[in-house]
C-alpha cells in the first residue's frame, strides 16, 4: 500500500512531541514556527511519497482513451454503444438534416476520435464486424473535411478492400502481406519515434510499422464503406510491444 503525505494533525502532534523533547512550550512556539515546519514535513512526505510510487509503479501508463467524435462523423455513420463504435448506413441521413459544421467530413464516409496525442506511445484496438473496406489509422487534428484519409499527407491508415491490406499514405499504398482478415486488429502509434504500426493482437506481434512526419496533435482516425468497427481505447501499451 502506498504512503501517503502526513496530514495536518498527524503534523502537529509529530511537532508537539519534538517540542517536549526540546523541553520547549508547545503553546509558545507551534504559532511562530508550525507553519513554516507543517510545510517542510508535507513537502518532505509527498517526496518519499512520490519517490515509493515511482518505484512501485515501474513504467510509467501510457494510455489513450478515447470516443468517436459525432461533429466530425460524415452522414453515411452513425454512431453506437456509447460513441465507441461506428456503423454504416448504406442510406445515410440526407446530408441537408444533418447539423452542419466545419468539423464534419462533407464528401468521403470518415470520422475521428475525440482526443489527440502530441507525445508519448499509445495503443488501442478495432474490432471489425461484417466490413470488407475499411481504413484505421491517425490524422491530423486539423485534416481537410474535404477529403478522404489516406489520400493526402496530413493522415497514416492500414487500408482494407478487396481482401487485401496495405498502408496508405499520401495516396501511395505499400501492400502488407501475410495477414488475413482478423475480427480485431491492434493500432500502436508511437509518436515520440514517429512511427504507426498495425498489431496482430492474437500474438500481440507487429504486422507492420509504418514511418511518419507527425507535426502536430494528431486523433484517431477511421473510414468505413460497410459494416462495423468497434473500438477499443484506455489499454496499456502491451509489455512486448514497448520499446517498438
Amino acid at each position: 500500500m502506498e504512503s501517503m503525505p502526513f496530514s495536518k494533525m498527524e503534523s502537529v502532534a509529530l511537532l508537539r512531541r519534538l517540542f517536549v523533547r526540546l523541553n520547549m512550550s508547545y503553546d509558545c512556539a507551534i504559532p511562530k514556527m508550525a507553519a513554516p515546519m507543517l510545510r517542510a514535513l508535507g513537502q518532505r512526505a509527498w517526496g518519499m511519497f512520490s519517490v515509493r510510487k515511482c518505484f512501485l509503479g515501474g513504467a510509467p501508463r501510457r494510455e489513450i482513451s478515447f470516443k468517436l467524435d459525432e461533429r466530425t462523423a460524415h452522414s453515411s455513420l452513425d454512431l453506437f454503444k456509447k460513441d465507441t463504435g461506428v456503423i454504416y448506413r448504406m442510406i445515410g441521413i440526407e446530408p441537408t438534416k444533418v447539423p452542419q459544421n466545419r468539423e464534419r467530413f462533407r464528401d468521403w464516409a470518415v470520422v475521428l476520435g475525440d482526443t489527440s496525442v502530441s507525445t508519448g506511445c499509445h495503443y488501442w484496438e478495432v474490432t471489425v464486424k461484417r466490413s470488407q473496406q475499411f481504413r484505421i489509422g491517425v490524422a491530423d487534428l486539423d485534416i481537410s473535411r474535404e477529403g478522404c484519409i489516406g489520400v493526402d499527407d496530413r493522415s497514416w491508415v492500414f487500408a482494407y478492400a478487396h481482401c487485401h491490406w496495405s498502408a496508405m499514405f499520401a495516396n501511395e499504398t505499400t501492400p502488407i502481406r501475410n495477414i488475413g482478415h482478423p475480427e480485431r486488429v491492434g493500432v500502436l502509434l508511437n509518436y515520440d519515434s514517429q512511427n504507426l504500426s498495425l498489431v496482430d493482437v492474437s500474438k500481440l506481434e507487429l504486422i507492420h510499422r509504418m514511418p511518419a512526419e507527425f507535426q502536430g496533435p494528431v486523433v484517431p482516425a477511421f473510414a468505413l464503406w460497410d459494416g462495423e468497427l468497434l473500438t477499443h481505447s484506455g489499454l496499456d501499451v502491451p509489455e512486448k510491444l514497448r520499446g517498438n
